[in-house]
């Protein structure tokens, strides 16, 4: 992978979607996304409660990206600029040239194709920008949307992957799933 800089932050483009860099105006609409219970149900965090604390988690995530630690992608549909969801890649491990997919969307937004049409955009940008030569993703085994998306997405269970990372963190209850680059 060669030497990652987010400088200009890379906004993506789908048919209905732009996904641009987080700003603080989202902290209203991060926070209500991040205490959603049906949002978190799959997710191994606590609820983000405030707007004081969803501003904090945007400057974080804002200093992550000018350090080109990780990449957080605002979603909005193309008529509005309201966050509809997020997509990240985050656990950028550049000596093996991989890195951690990870995404959420609005509740009221479940089952309309967003994810299907925003993660192949996120995927061929990981290969063709990043250099990425596999994209992991972990997940809640009970996590059945999820789950398919991603085997939509050619990802596989990567046992390999979840036997070395058990020697080194408690993995109980989630699976592991790679994309490798095609050749």
């Amino acid at each position: 992978m060669p030497v990652l800089n987010f400088n200009p932050f890379p906004t993506l483009v789908s048919e209905r979607f732009i996904l641009r860099a987080p700003a603080l105006y989202d902290d209203e609409a991060l926070s209500i996304l991040r205490s959603d219970p049906r949002v978190n149900q799959f997710l191994n965090r606590s609820a983000t409660t405030t707007v004081a604390e969803a501003r904090q988690f945007i400057e974080k995530i804002q200093a992550n990206i000018a350090a080109n630690q990780s990449l957080y992608w605002i979603i909005t549909t193309k008529e509005s600029d309201h966050l509809v969801g997020t997509i990240c890649y985050w656990n950028m491990e550049p000596e093996l040239e991989q890195a951690e997919i990870g995404y959420e969307l609005q509740s009221a937004f479940f089952g309309k194709g967003i994810m299907q049409e925003v993660i192949p955009v996120v995927i061929k940008f990981g290969f063709e920008q990043l250099h990425l030569q596999k994209i992991t993703a972990f997940l809640a085994a009970g996590n059945e949307k999820s789950i398919k998306l991603l085997e939509r997405n050619h990802f596989k269970t990567d046992q390999a992957l979840r036997e070395k990372l058990e020697k080194e963190e408690d993995l109980t209850g989630l699976l592991c799933y790679s994309l490798t680059r095609p050749a």
